[in-house]
């Protein structure tokens, strides 16, 4: 332990680096978002989270997306904490049998149209707690899912890159006759 202590006195903090205000790729993004749900939906993006029994790792990135490195506020997306106020829902982890109803209950109370996202490899399959007795397997063996997020955990540029990619397809999927 005092090995420990001394070297973190000689070591400097381990930090990312903040973001350029003028990063490019990320204005691009923001804008891009911003602009596919006023023009799709009318009004800004909103989503609700569903944590239906993850290990919390794909929960922290989802709120990394909130902090001041991000701000996903300012791209015109917000998180909400009703269902019937939401026009995403956002699930993470593997679904298990305490949950399984009240996933299917928070996707019931959702407005139509309604979009479901499972982040992360476990909300596909179950990942490594797939075969558990406590555990249903993926999102899909409980509501439609209409995008998956891979990774374990997804970073937060994936996730908005997710959240494009899911405008793009209600877009195509209405402008089609």
């Amino acid at each position: 332990m005092r090995k420990l202590f001394f070297e973190s006195l000689i070591r400097p903090p381990l930090t990312e680096q903040l973001p350029q205000p003028d990063d490019a790729s990320l204005i691009a993004l923001a804008t891009a978002i911003d602009d596919a749900a006023r023009q799709r939906l009318g009004h800004s993006l909103s989503i609700r989270a569903v944590d239906a029994g993850s290990c919390n790792g794909c929960e922290l990135e989802l709120h990394a997306l909130s902090n001041a490195f991000y701000d996903i506020e300012r791209l015109g997306i917000r998180f909400v904490a009703s269902p019937r106020h939401a026009d995403v829902l956002l699930v993470t982890g593997p679904v298990t049998k305490n949950m399984r109803e009240a996933l299917e209950r928070t996707y019931n109370a959702t407005p139509n149209p309604k979009w479901v996202i499972a982040v992360g490899g476990c909300a596909l399959d179950g990942g490594c707690f797939a075969g558990g007795y406590a555990v249903v397997g993926g999102v899909s063996e409980v509501v439609p899912v209409d995008l998956h997020i891979p990774g374990c955990p997804p970073p937060p540029i994936e996730i908005l890159k997710g959240l494009l990619a899911l405008m793009d397809h209600i877009n195509m999927r209405t402008s089609v006759p």
